[in-house]
């Protein structure tokens, strides 16, 4: 019977621990609620993520630092295997630094699964498969990683919790994963360095041009792009030469098919923003519908078909 009381089946309650400098067992109310707030955004994200319909409940809170309790319960049917892995993930989460795989992690919810006796071989395989897989969107997923580094932002800049813990219980308070403890000097490595995204490249992306710039100096272009109005930089300087020189007209619907970089950012609720456009480079212009290759295209296009030759020699 003590086997089927730890089993994973029954974990739904996440404990979030806050370890104090001063042996009280009271904290700022903000920090707090704002630690919990990213806490409990993150839970949401993995729960989007596992597709489950869950309600998240709170229990009083408890001294020894202070703790606070997360259950987790079942909105449609019978979940309670996923609302287990979802704690496990979560927790897994918490713990692994920002620019650490969470493979070694989840590691541990997979084996948790592999000893169940309550789960079916067919169950337990079919699980390892389901959380491989959503560990490589977690992963990608920007508003998980925003909210954890807020998460630890806000305690690090709050010394009294000089650690924290996260667990996962049953209703029994059996521990269903062992407690996962970190450091105060451990919360940099949880904290994203930066806000700004690797950009998105567009080859032969197609832009009408509203208005170019046909003088020297770091002015915006505006153009149309998959049917909104855009302000774009001009990066290609050989494109800019041309354009100043006079040898292209633009007229009523003149577009460029370019190499189009888009910037973006996450903002504080992890959502993604783009902050700019930049033309890199100009492969062909349009005149009456024509298109004109660029002496840049010319060699960009030249150097694929060169790369494409070798690597046909290559594979024969």
């Amino acid at each position: 019977m003590e086997n089927r009381k730890i089993s994973l089946i029954n974990a739904n309650t996440v404990e979030l621990h806050y370890w104090l400098n001063d042996g009280t067992h009271s904290m700022d109310a903000f920090i707090q609620n704002k630690c919990e707030y990213e806490f409990l955004g993150i839970l949401k994200e993995i729960i989007s993520v596992f597709d489950a319909e869950i309600i998240v409940e709170t229990e009083p809170l408890a001294d020894g630092g202070i703790i606070r309790w997360f259950k987790i319960i079942s909105k449609k049917g019978k979940q309670e295997i996923k609302i287990g892995v979802i704690t496990g993930v979560l927790i897994a989460v918490i713990a692994t630094p920002i620019t650490t795989s969470l493979s070694k992690s989840i590691e541990v919810v997979i084996e948790k699964i592999t000893e169940d006796s309550e789960l079916k071989d067919l169950e337990k395989e079919n699980l390892r498969l389901e959380i491989e897989l959503k560990r490589q969107e977690i992963e990608k997923n920007n508003t998980i990683a925003k909210k954890k580094s807020n998460f630890y932002e806000t305690l690090e800049k709050y010394p009294k919790v000089i650690e924290i813990s996260v667990s996962v219980e049953d209703n029994n308070n059996n521990k269903i994963f062992e407690e996962s403890i970190i450091k105060r000097e451990d919360y940099k490595q949880h904290i994203l360095i930066s806000d700004i995204l690797e950009p998105i490249e567009i080859d032969n992306a197609i832009i009408e041009i509203i208005s170019p710039v046909l003088k020297k100096g770091d002015y915006k272009w505006r153009g149309i792009y998959e049917g909104e109005v855009k302000s774009f930089n001009m990066k290609s300087n050989e494109f800019k030469t041309i354009v100043q020189s006079g040898e292209i007209e633009f007229k009523n619907g003149s577009a460029i098919k370019c190499l189009l970089e888009i910037e973006r950012r996450v903002n504080s609720e992890g959502m993604e923003q783009i902050i700019g456009y930049n033309i890199i480079r100009v492969n062909e212009y349009f005149e009456n519908d024509t298109p004109i290759e660029t002496p840049e295209g010319k060699k960009y296009r030249q150097k694929q078909e060169a790369d494409k030759r070798q690597l046909k020699l290559f594979n024969e």
